[in-house]
């Protein structure tokens, strides 16, 4: 075992943020709608991923 393996492990960069001065206002636009798209997806999984846990939870019998 290594005194590293005790150290918290750091997080990956998800995201790499474009440099917005380069886009233009189409651009930018369709950049928003890309970012929203992403949002909407990672919502819905997060709600998925909710209702698995409540179902756990009532299986389980917890709070």
């Amino acid at each position: 075992m290594s005194i590293d393996d005790d150290l918290p492990r750091p997080k990956p960069a998800r995201l790499t943020p474009p440099l917005l001065d380069a886009m233009g206002l189409a651009e930018l636009e369709t950049y928003i709608g890309e970012l929203e798209a992403e949002i909407a997806r990672v919502r819905a999984e997060i709600g998925r991923k909710g209702s698995h846990r409540a179902a756990a939870d009532l299986f389980f019998k917890k709070g």
